[in-house]
């Protein structure tokens, strides 16, 4: 393959925009320390409190191990809290703090900055189209990321979810109630 080849690949492409992506993020929002992921982290914490990081984990789309550090960066700063679920200690819920809001309110401007700059180079039919387009990708490849999004609208209709949910249904039938 050549360098011709490589540089027109959709694969080389999607990674080299989504560093730009990164890149106009970092330069529009250093003043707050916050991250692309850190800030999408913060979002889905404020918009459902209490949520745990499992469901975190599906709502930003991001695999547990990167998300357990994200979760410690973001307490570290004070944007979030850990707390004890009071129906099983060992699950924890997330909330976002009054700091974490802030920082939030403070950073849309220079976030909305950045999506604007992502596109800019676009005619305005051209950003329709390509959003569009892109949202179809995303969605319609989704199963195929290591963290697959779940929202509330895809989690059920997944395949393996129906599965599971088959699965679990054969195993507990004639199964006998546990107690403890």
């Amino acid at each position: 393959m050549s360098l011709k080849d490589l540089y027109k690949k959709p694969g080389h492409l999607i990674r080299r925009l989504q560093q730009i992506a990164v890149a106009l993020f970092v330069m529009e929002c250093e003043a707050f320390d916050l991250t692309p992921i850190q800030y999408a982290s913060l979002t889905v914490i404020r918009e459902v409190p209490d949520l745990d990081a499992t469901r975190l984990s599906s709502l930003v789309a991001l695999d547990r191990a990167t998300l357990a550090k994200v979760i410690e960066r973001l307490e570290a700063k004070g944007w979030i809290l850990r707390t004890s679920s009071p129906l099983d200690k060992r699950v924890k819920l997330l909330r976002i703090t009054q700091k974490g809001r802030s920082v939030l309110a403070a950073a849309e401007p220079g976030v909305r900055r950045c999506q604007r700059r992502i596109l800019a180079p676009l005619a305005e039919e051209d950003r329709q189209s390509f959003m569009r387009m892109l949202e179809r990708l995303v969605e319609l490849n989704n199963d195929y990321s290591r963290a697959p999004m779940r929202t509330a609208r895809n989690v059920n209709s997944h395949p393996l979810a129906r599965r599971r949910r088959k699965f679990s249904k054969l195993a507990t039938r004639g199964a006998p109630s546990k107690t403890l």
